[in-house]
């Protein structure tokens, strides 16, 4: 059962008719009625090092305004870099570099934040990368509808403000056209925040330089991806000269994470991370397809376009035990079959000592992404040695777990950008461990 179709035309009748193609051009492609630029479409062939650019364009601001000297917040680069994915194959990655207007009043040079998006969805259309130049989303095909809004936009810009460098990664089949994306994988995020500051630094004209302190920035979705990469700098990129991460409301364990948003206004995040695990491991899908109904089945097609806001309108509140043959919730599914028991496994973080200095924060009410076990890989962190600050964020919990969770992302945003702009400064941060 494909989930969609990723070759163009012409090279799918050229593979049936057995005929070899030359190099082609980058082809525009659909998804949910939204035109995926060109751009996206990753060339047949990668570089070999990890972060090296393979093609930019001036990415125009859907928010900006003129300035004397440019535009205002920021002058953006659409980018496109080499990854590895978990997989240890060449992964063609997107994202936007936003070099600021604003002056940067610490000491050193220009330091740069790697923003790792919270959850988007698993359409190309849902990349914030596309987002930042187009604000809203929206889009009809087939009688499917996409609503995307790029709320990253927020802590960007108050980045931005402070005179940081910001480069987002869109992470690996977000945005590009030749996968699907890989939804809270461990190592791909990681390795694609990571490569993301490597691409960044190579870019011509800049402020930043190879002297500049690193910090990485992320919440949910990229709260799990900032915290990967933290663990996996000193093995995967000790170039990358980290200073401080903050993650929030980090999905340190996908098991607990999955049981708890079952039921939940984002209850379409199960089909995203279930489609991600067949897209990172083939062979899982026939092993899952004898659990899944018809209604498992095609609930898992579409949500493989969609966005966050088609997840909610579509699947709000909705049970994944509509989803399989036995009734039973996909979570316990998952955690029966020791080949998926193995994979959730290795998603795990908190297994090893993270780089820098890290500011774990979540919100202590927060039923959607489990407050216990993001407060957990803290105290794991702190057991191995790590860095680490822990921030509770208290705020009255209500009967929506979506608000719950997101509450925190607003409330704690100035204080984690403060936070992360001080550690780019030279001020050191106490331990809580």
């Amino acid at each position: 059962m494909p989930l969609r179709t990723r070759i163009p035309a012409v090279l799918l009748a050229a593979a049936l008719a057995g005929v070899t193609l030359g190099p082609q051009p980058a082809q525009a492609a659909t998804s949910r009625g939204v035109t995926i630029p060109a751009f996206y479409t990753p060339p047949a062939a990668l570089p070999d090092a990890n972060g090296t650019l393979i093609r930019t364009e001036r990415l125009p601001l859907a928010l900006s305004l003129p300035g004397i000297t440019g535009t205002l917040p920021a002058t953006a680069t659409r980018i496109m870099y080499k990854s590895t994915d978990s997989n240890g194959g060449p992964v063609a990655v997107t994202g936007a570099y936003l070099e600021p207007a604003a002056r940067w009043w610490g000491p050193g040079p220009r330091p740069l934040v790697v923003l790792a998006p919270g959850t988007m969805g698993q359409g190309d259309q849902c990349s914030t990368s596309l987002a930042l130049q187009r604000g809203l989303i929206v889009g009809l095909e087939k009688n499917q509808t996409t609503v995307s809004i790029g709320y990253e936009v927020l802590a960007i810009y108050r980045l931005l403000a402070r005179g940081i460098a910001v480069v987002q990664t869109d992470y690996p089949g977000l945005g590009t056209t030749d996968r699907l994306h890989t939804y809270v994988n461990r190592v791909d995020g990681g390795h694609a925040v990571l490569d993301a500051a490597r691409a960044a630094l190579a870019l011509p004209k800049k402020s930043i330089t190879a002297s500049s302190a690193v910090g990485f920035y992320g919440y949910s979705q990229g709260g799990g991806a900032v915290a990967a990469a933290a663990e996996l700098q000193p093995s995967y990129a000790p170039d990358v000269r980290l200073t401080a991460t903050y993650a929030g409301a980090p999905p340190a364990d996908l098991t607990e994470v999955m049981a708890a948003i079952d039921g939940s206004e984002l209850v379409g995040a199960l089909g995203w991370s279930v489609n991600g695990f067949f897209q990172s491991d083939p062979e899982l899908r026939p092993l899952a397809e004898r659990y899944l109904s018809a209604a498992g089945k095609a609930a898992l097609a579409d949500l493989s376009t969609a966005c966050v806001g088609d997840a909610i309108f579509g699947y709000a509140n909705k049970r994944s035990t509509g989803w399989t043959t036995s009734g039973q919730p996909l979570a316990s599914l998952v955690e029966a079959e020791p080949r998926f028991r193995a994979f959730l496994d290795a998603q795990t973080i908190g297994t090893r000592k993270p780089a820098g200095v890290v500011r774990v924060a979540t919100g202590v009410n927060d039923d959607l992404v489990p407050h216990a076990q993001a407060r957990a890989l803290a105290t794991d962190w702190c057991g191995l040695g790590g860095h680490v600050v822990y921030a509770p964020v208290s705020l009255p919990k209500t009967g929506s777990p979506l608000l719950n969770h997101f509450g925190p992302l607003l409330s704690d945003q100035g204080a984690a950008v403060d936070w992360l702009r001080d550690r780019l400064a030279g001020r050191p941060a106490s331990a809580d461990c």
